[in-house]
């Protein structure tokens, strides 16, 4: 008894400690947004809003933050619709070299991102795409997709079929069953990927990096050369409000996968009792 006590209590202060250590940078940068300092200080002598004022007014900011939104959208839509079909292929789908097909789908976010940074910027300066919102797009879309493809493949292998069956058996299309009992069963996982996908895009900074000029930046890489160029406190300002929308978006996507999964086992006890 004593001896699994402490093994619990172990592994619970180590989690305290992991956690400790991963948040601990918010404690820094959180406080240092509201520094009058035009400096990067910590802790803050004295409070004030001119770094979130200065985001606001700067349209060097702004022009980057609406970038990044309108790629970020663009990312969305498009990652949800070829990952959903990709994952649907993969699950259902019968046909030789499947696991090679999956690996593949899954590779851009295994190979390093400097590396794609590069032969996308080798490949897009011939085809004219760099310092585009396409180019952006295209880019961030292929390394979205994996993570819809993740998610919703997982809802597809855990769905029931039976439900599918029942639907046609009651003479559905395979359209009506797909709209009517599939998509409702796998729209959660669907927003988790969504949102995934929206924050890969939003965030991307490595790729983007090869991809932005004078003419189109991003976000991430305005913070970038907010560090890398000058020593902007803007940064902090910009992180702290990126976190805040971080942590609510999560939140909300908890909420819909868990909506999402009290809904489907409701389907199930029904179509079981049926």
């Amino acid at each position: 008894m004593t001896t699994r006590f402490l093994c619990r209590a172990g592994l619970v202060a180590v989690a305290v400690l992991t956690a400790i250590y991963l948040v601990a940078p918010v404690f820094v940068v959180v406080p240092t947004s509201f520094n009058d300092s035009s400096f990067l200080e910590f802790p803050p002598k004295d409070l004030s809003l001119r770094w979130y004022e200065s985001f606001f007014t700067d349209p060097a900011w702004v022009n980057s933050a609406l970038n990044s939104l309108q790629i970020g959208v663009w990312v969305t839509l498009l990652s949800v619709v070829l990952g959903t079909a990709a994952a649907l292929a993969m699950v259902r789908g019968r046909y030789p070299l499947r696991a090679a097909v999956g690996a593949l789908l899954v590779a851009p976010i295994l190979v390093p991102y400097v590396i794609l940074g590069l032969a996308v910027y080798a490949l897009f300066l011939e085809l004219g795409l760099t310092q585009t919102i396409l180019g952006f797009v295209l880019v961030h879309t292929a390394l979205a997709v994996p993570f819809v493809v993740i998610n919703v493949g997982s809802a597809l292998v855990s769905f029931d079929e039976r439900l599918e069956l029942a639907a046609m058996n009651l003479g559905a299309s395979r359209l009506t069953t797909f709209l009517r009992v599939t998509l409702p069963n796998i729209l959660p996982s669907m927003g988790a990927g969504a949102l995934f996908a929206f924050i890969t895009s939003f965030d991307e900074v490595v790729t983007s990096i090869f991809l932005a000029g004078p003419d189109v930046s991003t976000l991430p890489v305005q913070m970038w050369s907010g560090v890398r160029v000058q020593i902007d406190p803007t940064v902090a300002a910009v992180s702290t409000m990126l976190l805040l929308i971080t942590v609510a978006l999560f939140a909300v996507a908890g909420l819909v996968r868990a909506l999402g999964a009290r809904r489907a086992q409701k389907a199930l006890v029904a179509a079981e009792n049926a």
